[in-house]
């Protein structure tokens, strides 16, 4: 037997007569072999010059998700290999096609395909250099993990009762010894991200072991006599190592019971993020680019500010954004009433002004749902795509000052800022049409498209000067584009390792006049383990604003819907960006403007220039 794959016996433990004392054995995992991993495209019907691109797009997006699924643990060996394996075939598959002969559209998807499969690599990487932590930590994982798929294989031999139950049995042994280590403090983790990211795989077992017993238990009596004792104990003893992994490693004694945990990844590997977006700044030209366009932000506060209060001075913003804060609706039906009308007013207006094409549906099935207390520590503000999704106190789960808070966050300028942004002509907008042109390509969606189209419409309707007009209404936007300023600071400085979360959640307090509470859920969904988003997420939002607003200028120049000659007019334009599907921007600006590209093409766009960032104020009706 090959030296590292460890047998599953009672050898695993130390089976000593003080029964307390389980000696923890770290598993070193064997690679998996030729015969336990998927061979995607071992033998296909079709010959790779023959397939068009999307069609290979729309194969190979399915290929993964059937590849997923029966490698359902995230972070099983075989998964890897297969994803691994999946990705390099269709890497090389790719490579080796004709790229000159392909149309404009074709280099485009062909380009996108590619960087979607180099990117996929690059995160099964990431993932490897992780699980030394994760197999640490849960030395059972490797095992179980094994039961499991050969129940996913139906390998009958391998899932002999007896056999069962003795494996069920050691596992549940190593839990307890790792438990009572991690107790007596002989086991850590590499950080609290890492302890984070292993009781998140330890739930994750669970609720596998959970499919693999109902599978069995009823069906087979053998099955029920050998391994329902075992499989229980097992159970028990995973929930009693997550506790104990949350007590002593991420939250110890005396730490904050809700503490914001993140995982920097570093400049290198920022830079690679960026290269992905298609991005040609480094994380601190980004920085300086978010504080230009703060302090734009802030001299516009200042002057709304002014003409609110009737006076100036070098912090009268503040208090002109908490006169703001305090314009809120009576809980309940009164801010659904309210919320509705804005959705309402957003889609008329656009509509008004002939500056998108509004599908009837579109505009009338979405539905409101109401976002739980528990899901407004992420989300504080409310949502929306599909529907719209309201934040707003729950009269028995929260307390009085948090109520409170919630109120002023969700304020009536702040709401009127933003509702367009999340429904017509926002992302409502935006999923509707990805739905229904070029589908393919939302395997490719990116916050750079995704958020940057929602905020470059909050851009353009500030530009053009008759949608926020009192000074109310201005200021409410405005916190949302200083937010947005931030987002790009506090992230980029978080994974620089150069900001904490707490220095974060202070930042938007201090800088865009956030509540303490409203801070957090945004740190804490932007940064917390495991990441809900990725580590550019956030700087998506301006940035990929910034470049669709370069590439209307480019598109049909600065003056809106009076363009030159034989250049579309500004309907024309965003239609055609919502039809073409989801991409990074600069790949819909090639796409659009016909751009050159090859095999290799490197992003050298320069989109956020001076020139744009006093655009931002002009009027363009």
């Amino acid at each position: 037997m090959d030296a590292e794959a460890t047998p599953l016996t009672t050898d695993w433990v130390d089976l000593t007569k003080d029964s307390a004392l389980i000696r923890h054995v770290p598993i070193r995992i064997p690679p998996p072999t030729a015969t336990t991993a998927l061979k995607p495209n071992s033998s296909t019907s079709y010959s790779p010059e023959e397939e068009s691109i999307e069609a290979r797009i729309t194969r190979i997006k399915e290929d993964e998700s059937e590849v997923k699924r029966f490698f359902s643990i995230t972070f099983s060996a075989d998964r890897i290999v297969a994803l691994r394996k999946l990705y390099l075939t269709e890497l090389g598959e790719l490579t080796a096609l004709h790229f000159d002969a392909f149309t404009q559209d074709e280099k485009v998807d062909y380009l996108l395909l590619k960087n979607y499969l180099t990117k996929s690599i690059d995160q099964l990487d990431l993932l490897e250099q992780r699980k030394p932590d994760i197999f640490n930590l849960l030395p059972f994982a490797w095992p179980v993990t094994q039961l499991l798929q050969a129940r996913q294989r139906v390998e009958v031999s391998k899932l002999v009762p007896k056999d069962v139950a003795q494996d069920l049995d050691v596992s549940a042994r190593q839990a307890e010894g790792a438990r009572k280590m991690i107790e007596t403090g002989n086991l850590t983790a590499s950080s609290k991200a890492a302890a984070y990211r292993t009781a998140e795989a330890a739930r994750e077992l669970l609720s596998h072991l959970a499919e693999f017993y109902a599978f069995f238990h009823g069906y087979d009596p053998q099955f029920d006599w050998w391994t329902t004792e075992p499989y229980h104990r097992l159970v028990e003893e995973i929930h009693l190592l997550i506790s104990a992994i949350t007590t002593h490693l991420i939250q110890p004694r005396g730490s904050e019971s809700d503490e914001i945990i993140g995982d920097a990844i570093g400049r290198d590997a920022l830079l690679s993020a960026l290269a992905a977006e298609y991005i040609p700044y480094s994380p601190e030209e980004l920085i300086r680019l978010a504080w230009d366009h703060y302090d734009w932000c802030l001299t516009e506060m200042r002057a709304a500010a002014t003409e609110l209060l009737g006076y100036t001075g070098p912090e009268h913003w503040r208090t002109a954004l908490e006169l703001v804060k305090s314009d809120v609706s009576d809980p309940g039906i009164s801010h659904m009433e309210f919320i509705k009308s804005l959705v309402d007013e957003g889609a008329a207006y656009v509509k008004s002004h002939g500056l998108v094409t509004v599908p009837q549906l579109a505009e009338q099935t979405y539905r409101m749902t109401m976002i739980s207390p528990d899901a407004q520590k992420l989300n504080p503000f409310f949502l929306g795509g599909q529907d719209i999704e309201v934040s707003y106190p729950s009269s028995r789960e929260m307390d009085h000052p948090t109520k409170l808070m919630t109120m002023r966050a969700n304020n009536r300028p702040m709401c009127r800022a933003t509702v367009f942004h999340e429904m017509i002509p926002g992302h409502r907008l935006q999923m509707f049409m990805a739905a229904r042109h070029r589908p393919y390509r939302q395997l490719f969606g990116t916050a750079f498209y995704t958020e940057g189209w929602a905020v470059y419409w909050e851009m353009l309707l500030w530009a053009r000067g008759d949608f926020f007009v009192s000074p109310e209404a201005r200021i409410g936007t405005l916190f949302w584009r200083m937010h947005r300023c931030a987002r790009i600071i506090f992230s980029v400085k978080f994974h620089l390792g150069e900001a904490s979360a707490e220095d974060c959640v202070r930042f938007l307090m201090d800088k865009v006049g956030h509540e303490r509470l409203m801070a957090e859920g945004e740190v804490r969904r932007s940064l917390m383990v495991p990441a809900e988003y990725g580590p550019l997420y956030q700087a998506g939002y301006l940035l990929g604003a910034m470049q669709l607003w370069k590439l209307r200028e480019e598109v049909i120049g600065t003056g809106g819907s009076s363009c030159r000659e034989g250049e579309e007019n500004e309907k024309a334009f965003h239609d055609r960006v919502l039809r073409a599907g989801e991409m990074p921007i600069e790949m819909l600006r090639a796409l659009i403007l016909g751009k050159e590209l090859t095999k290799g093409y490197k992003t050298e766009w320069k989109f956020a220039g001076d020139p744009e960032v006093a655009a931002f104020a002009g009027n363009i009706r």
